[in-house]
């Protein structure tokens, strides 16, 4: 048995499954759930998420030139997927998930409570590349949930929040660790 070729397709699996808030009052408030996303630079900070032009979202992005990517749970599995197969023309998604929106601090797109963590985007540049845009764009603020602070150690301990992953139609919760940065190269005492 060996590799067979296969059409060339979007297979990099598995990918955060996110929800991505947007608008800039609560009137428009709305949520999206987005796969396509993930980090471009560290310094300066900065990530990018790809939607396509068609949902509801895609125009209010464009419109603000700002978004929130919340990270989310098993404990919100229903509402992500529930968020991505739903227009937000036809639902009031807030209603409809039982999710909570807080104000942005540094934009005005919402974030959600129940999320353990929330960046906060403004976009820097619109690439049309197909049947998704990607906006790139600079992260200019980071809500964490207190819960997973370590107040010892300053550690942020997002393994503990039960993070959902998307691979290839399905949603899985991240698993057990493996190993930490380095570690293969780390020399024992």
């Amino acid at each position: 048995m060996g590799k067979v070729s296969w059409r060339p397709g979007t297979m990099i699996y598995p990918l955060p499954a996110v929800l991505v808030t947007c608008g800039d009052k609560p009137e428009n408030w709305n949520m999206i759930t987005v796969a396509w996303t993930g980090t471009i630079c560290s310094d300066p900070a900065m990530c990018y998420i790809s939607v396509r032009p068609e949902r509801h979202s895609f125009p209010l992005i464009k419109e603000t030139m700002e978004f929130t990517i919340n990270l989310t749970t098993t404990e919100m599995v229903r509402a992500t997927d529930w968020a991505g197969v739903r227009s937000g023309r036809d639902y009031d998604k807030w209603k409809e998930t039982g999710l909570t929106p807080v104000a942005g601090e540094k934009v005005k797109s919402p974030t959600i409570l129940e999320s353990p963590l929330s960046i906060e985007c403004r976009v820097k540049e619109i690439l049309d590349l197909g049947s998704h845009s990607m906006f790139v764009s600079d992260v200019i603020n980071v809500r964490a949930d207190e819960k997973f602070l370590d107040s010892a150690t300053g550690k942020f301990k997002l393994e503990e929040a039960s993070l959902l992953a998307y691979s290839h139609g399905g949603y899985f919760e991240l698993g057990q660790l493996l190993g930490t940065f380095g570690f293969s190269v780390k020399k024992n005492k």
